[in-house]
């Protein structure tokens, strides 16, 4: 798709708002304004009963259910929710470790580290192979009944990995640790609809699905939710697990988008996106400059939308700025911009600095066309084309 004269390719960082979203939306921005927690009169009924079927709605994209759904500010709220109330609640307990993927998205990692600093886990980090795939061997020798909570997400932001979930499920369940999962891309990569039947705690983002930014949810199984302690205090809304006003118009592009996901429709959206990718990435290898791909090389288990490429000789950097105002993608996790240092999940999955230096992270999506991926095709080899006729290409 293009957004006025430039080509965007970055649908891990973000997807546009769709349409049919948005007109769902519109009359919460009018008439339909009531707060949902106003429980003594109409106008407040509406909007509850609204935001009721939003969260209905998100649960059956899941396989859970309405009152299992709470509402955050997007997923990085959510992972908060989810790590840091477990843990404050289990703090003296027998439970002592927390497994956390190597290539997890930064903000698990970082609460990874604030649980280890201030409240006394013991936090280790379960390596990947060179798909990016958890080493099942591994985790289960990590695995113990001392371990607290095991978090793995299902779809790397970076890579586009896509993890063998039923299988750590069943890891995590047969020493009776907790699994929470970080689902925040995995909406458009395959089916959902028994993902909570697998996992204890899933993070949601409505702006990852076509829904709208500002808006995600964490699902907490019904029964472990009196373990979870409230990192955001007040009110008391959303089962005492969440306070603060939930934004209606928010909720309801959110539970629309999740709709449109659950679509039996969506397979075939996702075989039309992995067609593209993959044609996207034959016709890179093409370039005049050799050309790799990070993450699994068996496609089948990876994002169909996610393509992270290294360019031999050339530096990321370079590329893209190359390729502006033409070009839309990055380097990474939006999350982590302008942090000077090698993404931890290519070094994780064995890539070298420079290597990492070199490599690009193109994401298609719902609306990206055979002729957006021709013209980026061209916007790519013209910028290489300029690398090489400047003497710029690294040796090597």
């Amino acid at each position: 798709m293009k957004i006025g004269k430039t080509l965007y390719f970055d649908h891990q960082a973000t997807t546009p708002l769709d349409s049919r979203v948005f007109d769902e939306m519109r009359p919460y921005f009018g008439d339909n304004f009531g707060n949902p927690h106003a429980s003594e009169h109409i106008i407040g009924w509406r909007a509850g009963q609204a935001v009721e079927q939003a969260a209905a709605d998100i649960a059956a994209m899941i396989g859970g259910e309405s009152d299992e759904i709470i509402f955050t500010s997007g997923a990085t709220e959510a992972n908060n929710l989810a790590l840091t109330g477990l843990a404050k609640r289990a703090v003296g307990g027998h439970r002592k470790r927390i497994l956390l993927g190597a290539t997890e998205h930064k903000c698990i990692l970082e609460i990874g580290r604030m649980l280890s600093d201030d409240l006394g886990y013991s936090v280790s980090h379960i390596p990947v192979d060179r798909s990016g795939r958890i080493d099942l061997n591994t985790l289960e020798g990590n695995l113990g009944d001392d371990v607290l909570l095991l978090s793995v997400m299902a779809a790397n932001n970076e890579i586009g990995t896509l993890q063998d979930i039923p299988a750590i499920a069943r890891a995590a369940a047969r020493h009776g640790c907790l699994f929470h999962c970080d689902a925040a891309q995995a909406p458009g990569a395959f089916d959902l609809s028994s993902l909570a039947r697998h996992a204890d705690m899933i993070s949601l983002s409505a702006h990852k699905m076509n829904g709208p930014m500002g808006i995600g949810a964490l699902f907490i199984r019904r029964d472990l939710q009196r373990e979870i302690a409230p990192v955001i205090h007040g009110g008391g809304q959303q089962n005492g697990l969440r306070s603060g006003t939930v934004p209606t118009a928010l909720c309801i592009g959110f539970g629309t988008a999740a709709r449109l996901v659950a679509e039996e429709r969506s397979a075939d959206e996702r075989m039309i996106l992995a067609r593209r990718r993959d044609d996207f990435f034959e016709k890179l290898r093409m370039l005049s400059v050799p050309v790799w791909v990070n993450g699994p090389e068996d496609f089948s288990q990876r994002h169909p939308g996610n393509i992270n490429v290294g360019f031999k000789g050339v530096t990321a950097e370079d590329l893209l700025s190359r390729m502006q105002p033409r070009l839309a993608a990055s380097t990474g996790s939006a999350c982590t911009s302008g942090i000077p240092e090698p993404s931890h999940v290519l070094r994780a999955i064995g890539l070298s600095e420079d290597e990492a230096a070199s490599s690009i992270r193109f994401s298609l999506g719902r609306y990206t066309t055979d002729e957006d991926v021709e013209e980026a095709l061209a916007i790519i080899r013209e910028a290489i084309g300029d690398i090489t006729d400047t003497g710029l290409l690294e040796a090597g």
